[in-house]
């Protein structure tokens, strides 16, 4: 117990009577020290001294005198930090789940004349307290925030416990929930319920990961035909441009291949030139015939090789002799369109004297 009572110098004060009307059990105690004038008051201890039944003076630590006779030590206090034990009881949740739970309760006496004068037994008043608050205090949370907020818990019953103790001169430092007894079958539909949600968060998981994977996949596919389409069209722009540029380059060169005849021919003993060219191209012409085609047209002498050269030579003659443009330098200084009308009219002639 906080204060022991005197009740006879040098007796054991033992649980008493009010253990039978169904209190927490008391600590025993020794009896009060005797008044022998002087007396050492032991360190963090607090004695209320009494003279002729009214409160006197607390003794401080250390020596100190009374007056025989008229002095009586009546309380002794300790000033240390005491541990209380609460007994187990029964509370009710929010969620109507009936629960067995106990506690550990730590107190400190800070006021040895309150705790002395101000309650019969604080020990008891402090235990009885912090049982119905806690009564309280779980009948406002259900089952899983009785388990998930324990902390925010013990922290009420201290507050709510200093509120009422201050009168006592008593003050609570914490509250501490020691075991939580649960009902055997909400312990299994609890133990259902967290396999539940384990085999729900695996699954969670998994189809995250699918979906994850299903989306890596997908973007990985999406970059490659992006990838692939670039090249295709890099290949393509480029391919163009190396087509336009053979194009150019041949166009270039049957323009400066022209203007080179066209030069040759202006030149001395150049008719006999092109006339020997174009007989030698006939004759190639006409040896190839039959090779890409079953059917062919033949002349009326295909023996006689002299008069297919005549032939040739005649027609490059009748070419020859069409009428000359007004500016004859023309073609020497590179007329492009002249060349091109001419060799245009030298191939209708060939074709025409190859059908015949």
């Amino acid at each position: 117990m906080l204060a022991r009572a005197a009740r006879g110098t040098g007796a054991l004060l033992l649980k008493g009577p009010l253990q039978a009307s169904g209190r927490a059990p008391r600590r025993a105690s020794s009896g009060l020290p005797r008044n022998t004038v002087v007396l050492f008051v032991p360190q963090q201890e607090a004695w209320v001294v009494e003279r002729m039944g009214r409160f006197h003076r607390i003794l401080d630590p250390g020596l100190n005198i009374l007056i025989p006779v008229l002095d009586r030590i009546r309380y002794v206090q300790s000033l240390k930090e005491i541990v209380i034990n609460v007994p187990e009881q029964s509370a009710v949740t929010l969620d109507n789940v009936t629960l067995q739970i106990d506690g550990v309760l730590y107190l400190r006496i800070m006021d040895p004349y309150k705790a002395s004068y101000g309650v019969e037994d604080p020990e008891y008043a402090v235990t009885q307290l912090a049982q119905t608050t806690m009564r309280s205090e779980l009948g406002k949370l259900s089952l899983d925030k009785v388990f998930r907020e324990r902390e925010s818990l013990n922290a009420s019953i201290v507050d709510a416990i200093n509120q009422a103790a201050d009168c006592w001169g008593i003050r609570c430092l914490r509250y501490e929930i020691k075991d939580i007894h649960v009902p055997p079958r909400v312990k299994e539909s609890m133990q259902m319920q967290v396999e539940a949600e384990r085999r729900k968060r695996a699954t969670v998981l998994e189809s995250e990961g699918t979906r994850e994977s299903a989306i890596n996949v997908a973007e990985g596919k999406k970059q490659a035909q992006i990838l692939a389409s670039e090249a295709e069209k890099a290949e393509q722009i480029n391919q163009a441009a190396g087509e336009a540029s053979a194009v150019l380059a041949k166009a270039k060169a049957k323009a400066e291949a022209i203007r080179i005849l066209a030069a040759a021919l202006t030149q001395h003993n150049g008719d006999a030139a092109a006339s020997l060219t174009v007989a030698e191209q006939y004759v190639s012409a006409f040896s190839k015939l039959a090779k890409d085609s079953n059917t062919i047209l033949l002349p009326s002498n295909p023996g006689d090789v002299t008069s297919m050269v005549a032939q040739a030579m005649g027609v490059y003659g009748a070419l020859t002799k069409a009428p000359a443009p007004e500016a004859p330098h023309s073609v020497s200084n590179g007329s492009s369109r002249d060349v091109q009308s001419t060799d245009a009219s030298l191939d209708e002639e060939l074709d025409r004297v190859k059908l015949s």
